[in-house]
């Protein structure tokens, strides 16, 4: 008989994979389920805004009946604490965890899972963290009102240098001044080699490397806002304050320096556009290869044409220079909606990697759009279970264009310019839509 706490695990991992929360991701290897990453990206409207935390989520054979083992690895190895409940160690003090007494009933359940402990511990990354010390929860006294400030300034500082500057730096293996260094190995780079005696475990498991490097690209502007009013409010190499319940070795001690950050920040940019560029080079060597993937990217590309033609679809899609790795497609503006009348290019840049490492959309075409960043990377969501059918990427994409009545949903805040109008009030709406139109229109100048 299989035994029962996998089988829960199992469960719960594939339910939280298949949902469509942008702020939770999970992971693990095939062989070993108990030994869990989650990634928690940081709230919107808090110091942790659009941060990639990760835990290390450690099931033992009693699970459910017992709660995990849950560790922050978002530690700048253990030189930071990010909450007053986070640790630097990587201690997360929560009751439903056993690692903090809390009032009868807030202890763990069988009926709790992970997907609560996520959202338990996400709800600790507050506006105003200062008040999950214990003591300090109804801090009136003029010194807490400024240290909830300051505390608030170190970790907004500490999130952007640590949980998205320096990890998008060590995935794209760059240095603090943007140069790169030298790749470590990956499963991709040892396809031609011997593998003999090498197994899985030799290699870095970095299961949201894709994912961090498209969020990045959806929050950039979102990231260089927050750098711009950081700036008015603390100066370069102003000390981090040290708060009361801060201790020597359990602490987030520093400076601020936000003219290096967004610098770093910008190099980022521009290294993980000439990574989407350098996609095209690779896709050309592997379609002349025939490789396995270059071949059903080609038949892929077919068959939407076809479906296009058979459907009466106005779109029209297109290979670049005929390399199956870029493909364009012309968008026609839904009619009686505001997109009417519009012409629409955007590229879709496929990974040699595909599906491991998803899509990268680009609009050429400018576009006012609440979902369509300032530099034309649409915040879409694709089907999980169809991640490798670029057409479903085509039809998500389109989807977050025309939607007419979506939800506030502030993790998809990739324009914060639209964004602010979209959700604004009448009058606000009403410049949107007049932007937006005033697009639309010079769409069809352009051409």
């Amino acid at each position: 008989m299989a035994d029962q706490s996998i089988i829960r695990i199992t469960k719960e991992l594939s339910e939280i994979q298949k949902t469509t929360d942008l702020s939770l991701a999970v992971a693990c290897r095939d062989v070993d389920v108990r030994n869990v990453k989650a990634l928690i990206i940081g709230p919107h409207d808090t110091p942790y805004e659009f941060g990639f935390f990760e835990f290390a989520v450690k099931f033992n054979k009693e699970y459910p009946r017992k709660h995990p083992q849950v560790t922050a690895t978002t530690t700048n190895g253990g030189r930071c604490r990010f909450n007053p409940n986070i640790y630097a160690t990587g201690r997360v003090c929560l009751s439903i965890l056993g690692t903090w007494r809390g009032e009868r009933g807030e202890e763990w359940s069988a009926a709790q899972g992970l997907e609560s402990i996520l959202l338990s511990i996400q709800s600790l990354m507050s506006s105003n963290p200062y008040e999950n010390e214990p003591g300090f929860e109804e801090a009136n006294e003029p010194s807490d009102k400024r240290n909830q400030k300051d505390y608030a300034d170190k970790i907004r500082h500490e999130t952007l240098r640590i949980s998205v500057v320096q990890r998008l730096e060590e995935y794209l293996h760059m240095g603090v001044d943007g140069a790169a260094s030298p790749k470590p190995a990956t499963l991709a780079d040892l396809d031609d080699m011997d593998m003999e005696g090498m197994d899985d475990s030799n290699i870095p498991f970095e299961p949201f490397k894709d994912l961090c490097k498209r969020r990045f690209l959806w929050y950039y502007d979102s990231y260089l806002a927050a750098v711009e009013k950081a700036k008015k409010d603390v100066k370069d190499n102003q000390a981090f304050v040290r708060m009361p319940f801060e201790g020597s070795t359990n602490s987030m001690d520093g400076k601020f320096n936000y003219t290096e950050l967004e610098k770093r920040i910008r190099n980022i940019k521009k290294a993980l556009d000439a990574e989407t560029a350098s996609w095209a080079v690779e896709g050309l060597e592997l379609k002349r290869k025939d490789a396995t993937l270059a071949v059903n990217l080609q038949r892929q590309f077919e068959q939407v044409v076809e479906t296009f033609k058979r459907n009466g679809a106005p779109h029209n899609v297109e290979l670049e220079d005929n390399n199956p790795f870029i493909w364009t497609v012309t968008y026609i503006g839904k009619p009686m909606t505001n997109l009417d009348g519009g012409l629409f290019r955007f590229k879709i840049f496929l990974s040699p990697h595909f599906p491991e490492e998803q899509p990268r959309v680009k609009f050429e075409t400018r576009v006012f759009h609440h979902r369509i960043a300032a530099d034309g990377t649409p915040c879409y969501s694709a089907s999980p279970s169809r991640r490798e059918d670029v057409k479903t990427h085509i039809d998500s994409v389109i989807d977050a264009l025309e939607e007419e009545h979506p939800p506030y949903d502030p993790r998809t805040l990739v324009n914060p310019e639209a964004h602010k109008l979209y959700w604004g009030s009448p009058e606000d709406r009403k410049l949107y839509n007049r932007r937006l139109r005033r697009t639309v229109q010079q769409s069809m100048e352009d051409l």
